[in-house]
């Protein structure tokens, strides 16, 4: 079973035609230096790729008529990986961390739980604040609603609620994300 980095290398190559399996009666064809040398016939500039001792790579098949360039087709390939790479470590994956607590909470209790959600979401982290009942304490679910409002007054100037305090069987909960900074 092939993982994931094969699997898209794979697919890069499938969409990547080169050389012989460019079948386009005409292409406008840019040489090694990034100038455009103007419309040749797919024959005539794979003749020129081969003389030059490269390779034609086929760089946009949605103009017209497709766009190719004589270059070092591992080289080009190589360039292209690492740009996926850069972009992929500049890409943030937002997760979702969740703070637990009871609806009688004690102050002390209830400050460390505010750091613990102020932490997360200085990190870019949502926070799901949870607010569990056992028995028949499900009958106060008015007391965790306030308390969670609370919490969102507390978190303001960090966060925006994401989703309001609500039911959620036993639990009441509440979703906050980061505010955004202009």
């Amino acid at each position: 079973m092939l993982d994931k980095s094969k699997k898209e290398k794979k697919r890069n190559d499938i969409e990547t035609l080169v050389n012989e399996k460019i079948n386009y009666n005409q292409i406008r064809l840019i040489d090694v230096s990034g100038s455009q040398l103007g419309i040749y016939s797919s024959k005539d500039a794979l003749n020129m790729a081969f003389n030059a001792g490269l390779d034609l790579v086929l760089i946009s098949d949605k103009s017209n008529p497709p766009v190719c360039r004589i270059i070092d087709y591992g080289k080009y390939k190589f360039i292209q990986e690492k740009k996926a790479k850069e972009a992929k470590k500049k890409q943030h994956n937002v997760t979702i961390k969740e703070v637990k607590m009871r609806y009688k909470i004690d102050v002390h209790d209830y400050n460390v739980r505010i750091n613990q959600a102020l932490r997360f979401l200085q990190s870019g982290d949502k926070v799901k604040a949870n607010v569990i009942f056992r028995g028949r304490e499900i009958q106060h679910a008015q007391l965790a609603i306030e308390l969670l409002n609370k919490m969102a007054k507390d978190l303001s100037k960090i966060s925006e609620i994401q989703q309001p305090p609500s039911k959620d069987g036993r639990n009441v909960i509440m979703i906050l994300s980061p505010k955004k900074i202009l």
